[in-house]
C-alpha cells in the first residue's frame, strides 16, 4: 500500500555518498532531532487513486509522493537530490519539480520533487 522508496534508494551507492550509510531518509517528513544535514524527507502527498476496473478489484495504486531534500548548502541539497532522482527513476516517474528556497526556520537549503510511483497490491 505504501512505495518502497526507502527500500529502492538504501543500496544505491551514490545515495549512502551523500546521505550516509544509514540514508537519512525520513516518511511523514519527520526528522528526528539532531540529524546531520544532508537528509532527505518523502510523504505521500494528495493526488494519489487505484487503478479502477469495472467487475475486479484494483491490482494497483498511484500514489504522488513528496520528496524534499535539505543541505547546509545548495550544492549538496542538489547533489542529494540528484542522487535520490538516479536512484528512483529506474522504479517510478518523476512528475514535478517543486522547486529550490531556503528553510526560514533552519536556514538549510532545499530541493523538492513530486515522484509517481506505481504500487501493486
Amino acid at each position: 500500500m505504501y512505495p518502497p522508496i526507502y527500500a529502492t534508494v538504501k543500496t544505491s551507492l551514490a545515495v549512502q555518498a551523500v546521505l550516509g550509510e544509514d540514508v537519512r531518509l525520513f516518511p511523514f517528513g519527520r526528522v528526528p532531532q539532531g540529524t546531520p544535514a544532508p537528509y532527505g524527507v518523502w510523504q505521500l502527498v494528495p493526488g494519489g487513486s487505484p487503478e479502477n476496473y469495472l467487475g475486479n478489484l484494483p491490482d494497483i495504486d498511484s500514489m504522488l509522493v513528496q520528496v524534499d531534500v535539505y543541505a547546509t548548502t545548495d550544492d549538496d541539497a542538489r547533489e542529494a537530490a540528484k542522487a535520490l532522482r538516479d536512484a528512483i527513476e529506474p522504479h517510478a516517474h518523476i512528475v514535478s519539480w517543486r522547486g529550490e528556497d531556503t528553510d526560514t526556520e533552519t536556514d538549510l537549503a532545499f530541493v523538492s520533487f513530486d515522484v509517481r510511483w506505481w504500487v501493486p497490491r
